[in-house]
């Protein structure tokens, strides 16, 4: 889980090392869908166990609500996450929904009961894939002041990478401590001082970075498109020019890695847009330039991805990695052509190859030939014929 600072944000998270990326980390080049979820949980089943049991059912009515505090509640159907309640909250009415900025106090435990992570006020935009997916989907279902035990499968927390802060083996089980603390609507954009207003995008591309190091793709487009949408809404307070160009230059690392992370789901014309995105606002961004070219290459468009490639190792000359992308698609484009002029030689046939026509025309050649060599020479006695008459003469 990350830390976020005042204003909801999330602070950057410490770098994963499950996958390489080509993020914009500004370290290295070489470098979603929510499901539904039900307001009202399922009503539990009957204590009280049927007909039979009558003189047992004023003892059951009783102890129903102190049983259903104790109850877990399958979450989504499918014993992965699991939520019940320690503390009765203030009612169905006093839950969050999604957008909203939720404060929340977390202890997280792995199977054996080790504590990995504690936070006193943790606080996360609902839904917006600040925190992990089994946080996003339990907090919906929990009221103000309600008191939850959440277990999870790994798929819904740290997955397969795991985690270093907080420190989460890979495939780890948790279980999770949660008291809902408060909950308020979420900053209005167009009255956000333009400083918050770039921290806030930029925490959510941060996440977003997050999410495609875990190998969720399609996450973390979710996290770049929300941070998108922040560097392009409307202000009501006045901005500068130079905070204005931070706003451009966030958006443009949002769609440079949301192509990115295209790319990985092979959404290429998604990927295509968003690098044609990038370079409306800043034609010479090498990044946007190099996965343009990976784009049109993985579409086969060998000639305008070395175009394109070529523009980005002129303007840095010195980088390897176009340069040695720059040599693969060179090769292909070559074994492509190579290939194409053998399929039309095939197409229209290959006149040196055809029996009755080879003959024919080494015939007329020897045909020509013969024809001018005679000619020629009775040219040539001709003139002699002429100097030796005009010699006696």
């Amino acid at each position: 889980m990350d830390p976020v600072d005042s204003q909801g944000t999330t602070a950057a998270p410490a770098k994963k090392t499950c996958r390489a990326s080509l993020l914009e980390s500004g370290e290295d080049f070489e470098v979603l869908d929510d499901g539904d979820i039900d307001d009202d949980p399922p009503p539990l089943e009957d204590a009280g166990g049927g007909e039979g049991q009558g003189r047992k059912e004023p003892e059951n009515e009783k102890a129903d609500p102190e049983e259903a505090s104790q109850e877990w509640l399958d979450v989504l159907g499918n014993e992965q996450l699991k939520k019940k309640v320690l503390v009765a909250g203030k009612g169905q009415d006093s839950r969050p929904t999604k957008g909203q900025n939720v404060t929340i106090c977390l202890k997280t435990f792995l199977k054996d009961e080790t504590l990995v992570e504690e936070h006193s006020d943790l606080m996360f935009t609902l839904g917006d894939g600040d925190v992990i997916q089994a946080l996003d989907l339990a907090v919906l279902l929990m009221e103000m002041g309600e008191k939850a035990l959440i277990q999870t499968a790994a798929t819904y927390a740290y997955g397969g990478c795991g985690s270093r802060e907080p420190p989460v083996p890979p495939n780890a089980e948790l279980t999770l401590e949660i008291e809902l603390k408060k909950v308020c609507d979420a900053p209005d954009l167009e009255l956000l001082p333009p400083q918050e207003k770039i921290a806030l995008a930029d925490g959510k591309r941060e996440k977003g970075n997050v999410h495609y190091q875990r190998g969720d793709f399609a996450f973390a487009i979710n996290s770049y498109s929300i941070a998108q949408q922040i560097t392009e809404s409307s202000s009501k307070v006045d901005i500068s020019p130079k905070e204005e160009n931070e706003l451009i230059d966030v958006k443009v690392k949002c769609l440079n890695n949301m192509a990115a992370a295209q790319l990985k789901l092979d959404h290429y014309d998604a990927a295509f847009k968003s690098c044609v995105a990038a370079l409306s606002h800043q034609p010479d961004n090498i990044k946007a330039l190099f996965r343009m070219g990976k784009v049109l290459a993985l579409q086969g468009e060998y000639g305008e991805a070395i175009q394109t490639l070529r523009k980005a190792l002129k303007l840095e000359p010195s980088n390897k990695t176009i340069h040695a992308e720059l040599s693969k698609l060179v090769k292909k484009h070559s074994e492509q052509r190579g290939a194409e002029q053998a399929m039309y030689k095939k197409m229209l046939g290959n006149p040196a190859s055809s029996g009755p026509h080879k003959h024919w025309t080494k015939a007329s050649w020897g045909l020509s030939w013969k024809w001018l060599f005679g000619a020629t020479a009775v040219a040539i006695g001709g003139v002699a014929l002429s100097v030796v008459l005009a010699a006696r003469n």
